[in-house]
């Protein structure tokens, strides 16, 4: 059962790499197809193409019923003066370019083309604008010739300037259409106009020149701003695709410390147990041979083989501790056992048992304790370790002969400080970073003290922003260092004043006879 549940456990988690891989590649296909987009073509603007057709396709079919409504209504108005049977021709002819270039537009909005066929494309665009564009220059044509087509000239020149200003607001996105729309129907004014040979209607010729040259750079304006536009929302994707490429590998960066954090954390437990154990029995017995509990040992050598073997066995289990001890702070599962704690009395125990060590190196200890300090509201245990971790640096770093000071007092705010200060080597600027990491070492204190993990000062600064306070590191290159802890005024508890109703409470009958029958049913 067991086995099919890691199973399962692994198929699902397969399933989910797949997924997430499979996002990351569409992620990475849709930034490169922006960048691709974005990519200046000849030097001159970047490649939106595909972009600006799908632009003029939607425009047009946008207009799909405007354009004949229109045409139908010119044609109405036309049979002032001319024939029914041409009007409805022309608007037949009309209307057969509009509905092609229709059909060829949402062709194209239904399809995906590729790069290649966009100059295809492009073209049919462009054929189906000159072709509607013929149907009104022959309507122009058309009308100009016919009988009795007095006062018609007005009329001609307002439906040439309504209809090239449409096919402008339509097909600016693709200039060469909007010429080809729009040229014929001017020159086919200008033919209608020419005719005429009156002073009115070369003005009128000369301002459909005009016009068409202004519709023309209106066009070519907004044609811009829509590749402007185009612009913004390309860069605009690729942020967002960026943004989703980042969140997708912050994704897979997370999922992989979760896993690496719970790989960590069981290797730890299980090692923890599995080194332990054996590490007892080194301890036990190389403790024996050492102290020659069973019996002499004629070699000297073997005692001082058993002496080394204690002494790392010793090690390796304070090491154990210092990492174990470190995984649970940052795991959170480092449980406080908060009471009140006595700093001065608990910084003398603790120079009490470092007093062996700095001994041998004749090393003094010089204490300052301000009087009359209350008790800190925390864990003693681990201000017991934050004190001996500290006080074991300082005496590892401080040479023979030198002193350790160890002061405790009042902070300005109200709170309570420790600091233990050394006259060792010291640490250069630039490695009180690496120091205050895990397994950090200063390379001039590797150099001048014993071997030690890099655990110390991490562990005591975790455990001082377990109970709020604040860690501080102070030191100079060869004239010493020093640490100071700092705990906050909410730690410091208050002397409670006497109860003053004690004897009243005594005296009252009520709870006298309340406090005997309690007594009573105890006993």
């Amino acid at each position: 059962m067991a086995a099919q549940e890691t199973t399962t456990s692994s198929e699902a988690k397969t399933a989910l790499n797949s997924e997430r891989a499979r996002r990351r590649r569409d992620v990475a296909r849709t930034v490169r197809n922006v960048r691709e987009r974005l990519s200046v073509s000849d030097g001159n603007e970047a490649n939106f193409e595909y972009e600006l057709l799908l632009t003029f396709s939607k425009n047009r079919l946008s207009a799909a019923i405007a354009l004949p409504l229109f045409a139908l209504i010119v044609g109405s108005i036309s049979l002032l003066w001319m024939r029914a049977e041409l009007i409805v021709g022309w608007l037949t002819f009309n209307i057969i370019a509009h509905v092609l270039l229709l059909m060829a537009c949402r062709r194209f909005d239904r399809e995906v083309p590729v790069d290649d066929d966009l100059r295809r494309w492009r073209r049919q665009m462009i054929s189906g604008d000159m072709l509607y564009g013929l149907t009104w220059a022959g309507f122009f044509l058309l009308q100009s010739t016919a009988p009795g087509h007095d006062g018609s000239e007005i009329f001609q020149f307002a439906t040439m300037l309504i209809v090239i200003a449409m096919l402008t607001m339509l097909s600016a996105s693709q200039p060469k259409a909007l010429l080809a729309g729009t040229l014929p129907i001017t020159l086919a004014i200008v033919v209608s106009f020419l005719n005429q040979q009156s002073a009115i209607h070369y003005a009128m010729m000369a301002m459909a020149i005009g016009a068409q040259g202004f519709f023309l750079m209106l066009g070519n304006q907004l044609h811009i701003s829509t590749v402007t536009m185009l612009e913004f929302r390309a860069e605009k994707d690729h942020l967002i695709a960026e943004l989703e490429q980042a969140n997708a590998i912050s994704d897979e960066a997370r999922r992989r410390a979760e896993e690496a954090n719970l790989a960590k954390s069981r290797f730890l437990a299980t090692m923890s147990h599995e080194l332990r154990t054996p590490l007892n029995a080194i301890l036990g017995f190389s403790e024996v041979m050492k102290n020659q509990l069973l019996g002499a040992l004629d070699n000297p050598t073997y005692r001082d083989y058993a002496a080394d073997i204690h002494n790392s066995g010793q090690h390796l289990l304070n090491l154990i501790n210092e990492i174990l001890d470190l995984s649970r702070i940052e795991a959170g599962r480092y449980e406080l056992s908060e009471e009140a704690v006595p700093l001065a009395e608990l910084l003398e125990d603790c120079k009490h048992m470092m007093a062996i060590r700095a001994k041998k190196k004749h090393i003094s200890i010089v204490e300052t304790y301000e009087a009359d300090l209350p008790k800190l509201w925390a864990d003693e245990r681990a201000v017991r370790q934050m004190i001996l971790n500290l006080m074991s640096n300082a005496v590892k770093f401080t040479p023979t002969g030198g002193e350790v000071q160890i002061k405790a007092g009042w902070t300005a705010g109200g709170g309570q400080y420790i600091s233990i200060r050394d006259n060792g080597p010291g640490i250069p600027e630039d490695e009180i970073p690496i120091v205050m990491q895990a397994f950090g070492q200063g390379a001039i204190a590797i150099k001048s003290a014993e071997d030690g993990t890099g655990l110390g000062l991490p562990i005591v600064q975790a455990l001082v922003q377990m109970h709020g306070g604040k860690l501080e590191l102070r030191s100079k290159l060869r004239e010493g260092t020093e640490v100071i802890v700092t705990f906050p005024a909410s730690r410091v508890l208050e002397a409670m004043p006497a109860l003053e109703e004690t004897a009243a409470a005594n005296t009252d009958p009520r709870r006298a006879a309340m406090r005997r029958s309690m007594i009573r049913k105890a006993s």
